[in-house]
This record gives C-alpha cells, sequence and structure tokens, in this order.
C-alpha cells in the first residue's frame, strides 16, 4: 500500500513496545472514539425509524464485511462465498433458538457452527491462491445454497424458517430502538477483537502472509494454520451478522443469500478500504445509502426528463457496479486512504510533507 503520512504531535514520544503499538495513536484519537460511541447510544432517542433501520443494517452489514476484511484485507485470500456464510448464520441462529436456545446465546452459537463449517471450506482453499482460490470459494457458495434449499430440517427448506425474537432478562427486544442498542453492542465487541487481532502476533502473521507467502513461510510462519484460521474468523464474524439479520428481519430465506450478496460483500471492503477495520463500516454504508442515494435523484431528474423514471431500477443497480470499478480505478485503497490522506494534510498545513 502507498505510504501515507501519520505525524504524530510534537511531544508524542513512544518509549515501549507496547505503547508503539497501542490500540489508539493519541489521547484525543480514543476520547473521540468514546465520544462518537457515546452519541451513537443517543441515536434511539432522537432518530425516526428509518435512520434507526439504516443504521441497524450498516452495523449488521459492517460485521460481516469486517470478517472478510481479515481474510482478504490482512491474508490476501478472496472469497467469493461469503454471502453464503452469512446465510448458515442465520440460518444456524434461527435453528438453535427454535430449540429453545435463548436468542442471544443462539447467536455467538451460530457463529461457531458457521466458524467450523467455514474451516471446513477453508482446509482445501488454504493450498490454493488467485483464481483456483476464487473458483473453490465460489464453490462454498453454491454448495451451501444447495444446502439451504434441501436440508429442510434445518433450514425449513424453499419455506424458510422464522427467527424468535430475541429478549434479555424478560425485556422483548422487539423495537428498532432496542435492536439497535444489541447490533451496537456486537459492532462495538467485533471491531475492538479485530483491531487488537492486528496487533498480535497471530494478526502480524496474517499479514506476512499477504505481503509475500514466500517471505513469511521461510520466517516460519505455518501458512495452512494461518489461512484456514482467517477463514474460520471470517465465518465467524459473517455468522454474527448473519444471526443478527435474521432474527432482525424475523424470517430467513435462503433466496436472499446469493452469488449478488457475496460480491456487495467483496465491494464493502474495497470501497471502504481493503484491510482496514473501519473502512469496513464505511464500505457497508456506501454500499447500502449508495443506491438509495441513486433513487433520490433519478426522482428529481425524472422531473427534468420523464424518461428517467423507466430506468430507476437500473440506475441503482448500475450505481453499485460502476462505483466499484471507480473505485479500482481512482481510489483503489478506499474511501479509508482518502481520510487518512485528509487527516495528513491537516495536520501538516500549511506545509506539503
Amino acid at each position: 500500500m502507498a505510504h501515507v503520512p501519520n505525524p504524530r504531535p510534537a511531544g508524542d514520544f513512544r518509549t515501549s513496545y507496547a505503547a508503539d503499538t497501542s490500540l489508539f495513536r493519541t489521547h484525543l484519537e480514543s476520547r473521540l472514539t468514546l465520544l462518537l460511541v457515546l452519541a451513537a447510544l443517543t441515536v434511539p432517542l432522537w432518530g425516526s425509524n428509518y435512520l434507526l433501520s439504516q443504521m441497524i443494517l450498516i452495523g449488521i452489514y459492517g460485521i460481516a464485511a469486517l470478517g472478510l476484511n481479515v481474510l482478504t484485507g490482512m491474508t490476501g485470500q478472496i472469497s467469493l462465498g461469503h454471502g453464503a456464510f452469512f446465510g448458515f448464520g442465520a440460518f444456524a441462529s434461527a435453528y438453535f433458538a427454535s430449540k429453545g436456545i435463548p436468542v442471544l446465546i443462539a447467536m455467538p452459537l451460530a457463529g461457531l457452527l458457521t466458524t467450523a463449517v467455514g474451516m471446513i471450506f477453508g482446509i482445501p482453499a488454504a493450498r490454493l491462491k488467485g483464481l483456483y482460490l476464487a473458483i473453490a470459494t465460489l464453490a462454498s457458495q453454491f454448495i451451501l445454497q444447495d444446502f439451504f434449499a434441501r436440508a429442510a430440517w434445518f433450514t425449513g427448506g424453499p419455506y424458510g424458517a422464522l427467527a424468535e425474537t430475541a429478549s434479555l432478562f424478560g425485556l422483548m427486544i422487539n423495537n428498532d430502538a432496542r435492536y439497535f442498542y444489541l447490533v451496537l453492542f456486537w459492532v462495538v465487541v467485533s471491531f475492538l477483537a479485530v483491531s487488537n487481532l492486528t496487533r498480535t502476533r497471530d494478526g502480524r502473521a496474517l499479514v506476512a502472509v499477504r505481503d509475500h507467502y514466500l517471505s513469511a513461510e521461510m520466517m516460519g510462519i505455518n501458512l495452512t494454520r494461518y489461512r484456514i484460521m482467517s477463514f474460520g474468523i471470517s465465518s465467524f464474524f459473517a455468522g454474527i451478522a448473519g444471526a443478527l439479520y435474521g432474527h432482525y428481519l424475523g424470517f430467513v430465506s435462503g433466496e436472499g443469500f446469493t452469488i449478488l450478496l457475496s460480491i456487495e460483500f467483496l465491494a464493502m471492503i474495497i470501497i471502504g478500504g481493503l484491510g482496514s477495520v473501519s473502512g469496513s463500516l464505511l464500505g457497508a454504508a456506501f454500499i447500502l445509502l449508495l443506491p438509495q442515494a441513486m433513487e433520490v435523484f433519478a426522482n428529481g431528474m425524472a422531473g427534468v426528463f420523464p424518461s428517467i423514471a423507466q430506468g430507476t431500477a437500473y440506475i441503482k443497480q448500475m450505481s453499485v457496479g460502476a462505483a466499484i470499478v471507480l473505485f479500482l480505478v481512482l481510489e483503489p485503497e478506499g474511501l479509508i486512504h482518502r481520510w487518512r490522506l485528509m487527516r495528513a494534510s491537516w495536520k501538516l498545513f500549511p506545509f506539503s510533507h
């Protein structure tokens, strides 16, 4: 990746390795993050139901994109089956809840079961790379889709499965305001977990596998182990996000977990920034809100050019594809890279470097 200047404030000296690898680089950064979380806690008090529903979906997709970013952004393994693992988590949580397990416990159980499934697919994929790996993960997408349609005891088959409402100490989490807090909890936990993973020995090993696998192997890093582990971590977050998605809708159907969803997850991490934790959330917000913004734009233009009204659906679909192409050409390191450049320019002003 291109070097982005990230100057420290004057007087900020690091005297230990732990200080140099701290989660937040400055006290201001940690306080702003805490302030952002506290501000998010107040959203249900003043936000509309529409805003809450969009933020819930951004949080859910952000967790799933974060998992894919561990696999693709940190380890360099591509996956075209992430949407299917997302769906498996939704079905697994609905299944556990139907057997009498509380929903809040069924969710992490679904994540663990999805982890096991992801690692099974990761075993053969760990020895592949490039186009061969893409095809192997594409096979997992279609295998799981076929499983969703045939395993009626687990998924309800073509009829789908009901996902029970979550509750905590008798309090039903049955509206957007309460569900927002549940999703926010998992967003904070997930993003903190991956942020800390990047600072550990295993996290650095994953990055080494991505940057140059031959050098990593010469350094004693077990490539197969870390590639399978990255599949497991990626599947865990996909399973958690799928469980949150299923219980939010109250119904899980296999029709929503197609290859198109897997491509959208890839678009989220490309646009947000490969290998970036916060970029996963930015990419999820961009992919979710872009079609809606294009619909508003098309409806506005329809007043001047009436023929545009007939092509609104096409414009919404095209906008996602066009955004992926434009980002790959103009900003391949995603939105987070642009944000880092803006932050560096602000710190260095009026000097250029």
